[in-house]
């Protein structure tokens, strides 16, 4: 026995949406309240900056020592030499390729020209044989005689070189003969000036050249009184002999003046002092036939001291000045 259900009374269409538009008042004023509750609570919450910022803080330079930089410019360096060479390599590989090319064209021209000029010669033998055929039956000379004759013309040849090679064998003797004697000749030639190279060696030995202490290369330097007097016929520049002994004046050579300070007999060692151009130079501590150099005039002329004798308080020397130089001032 099934039960039916009593049927449910009907609504009012009226009814129906008087319900809906409550409903929709509700949501809408619960939707009001909600939104309105939200904005109640930010204008109320303290304002917070996005947690983003402090957790992500700005990334730092990482510090890379000098020697990691110097690392990375030499791999930078190695790296572009290794491109340019790579490069250089590329372009030389192409250019020898170019190049082989067109050598193997002009090979491959050379040989068809000459395959050419093979062909052509073996047609002119065919018509020189030819010729040489048809000139012997014109001759009534057979084969055989004329073989016998290219024979006979060929060893004709051969002595007409032997005799050649003879005759330029003898003329070759009488050349080597003039060639000897001229070696000869040159062999006096060479001890002369081995001789004479001699005698310039010792003739520097004698008279060499050094550096002054002014860093300039000096002349020919003079360590007796004899060789002074070769350097003074040489005329190159002008000599001044003097003697100093230790004394607090100064004497004139030339056009300055020199005073001797301190003399060392055993070691071989002075100091002087130079009055140029009212200015005084001291030279200390210089050795025997050491180059002291010093500028004076307007002109800057580089002066030249030269001691070769160093004694108790005394020292004995030169002095050179050059051509062109200022002369001392003498009383007629």
């Amino acid at each position: 026995m099934s039960i039916t259900p009593a049927p449910s009374p009907e609504i009012p269409d009226e009814e129906r949406q008087r319900q809906h538009q409550e409903q929709e008042q509700q949501q809408q004023q619960q939707y009001e309240q909600q939104q309105y509750q939200e904005q109640q609570d930010q204008q109320q919450a303290p304002y917070q900056p996005p947690q983003q910022y402090y957790q992500q803080p700005p990334a730092q330079a990482q510090y890379v020592s000098p020697e990691v930089q110097r690392a990375q410019r030499q791999n930078t360096i190695w790296k572009w030499v290794v491109l340019v060479f790579a490069v250089l390599y590329v372009a030389g590989s192409i250019y020898f390729i170019v190049d082989l090319r067109g050598r193997l064209d002009r090979v491959e021209h050379s040989s068809e020209s000459l395959h050419g000029d093979v062909h052509e010669l073996n047609r002119k033998l065919g018509d020189a044989q030819a010729d040489t055929d048809t000139l012997a039956s014109q001759l009534g000379i057979t084969k055989k005689e004329l073989a016998r004759r290219t024979a006979d013309l060929q060893r004709q040849q051969r002595a007409a070189e032997q005799r050649l090679a003879e005759q330029q064998k003898q003329q070759i003797s009488a050349v080597s003969g003039e060639v000897a004697g001229v070696k000869t000749e040159v062999g006096g030639v060479k001890t002369d000036v081995a001789s004479t190279r001699s005698d310039l060696e010792a003739t520097k030995a004698k008279l060499e050249r050094a550096i002054g202490d002014l860093g300039v290369q000096s002349g020919l330097i003079a360590r007796t009184r004899g060789d002074l007097e070769t350097l003074k016929h040489a005329g190159d520049k002008n000599y001044f002999e003097f003697s100093l002994t230790k004394n607090k004046q100064f004497v004139p050579v030339s056009t300055v003046s020199l005073q001797l300070k301190k003399a060392d007999s055993k070691h071989g060692r002075f100091t002087m002092n130079v009055r140029s151009d009212d200015r005084v130079i001291e030279k200390k501590n210089r050795n025997v036939d050491e180059p002291i150099q010093f500028y004076t005039g307007r002109q800057h002329y580089l002066y030249e001291i030269v001691v070769w004798t160093v004694e108790k308080n005394k020292i004995s020397g030169y002095l050179s000045t050059p051509k062109g130089a200022p002369q001392p001032v003498t009383a007629n």
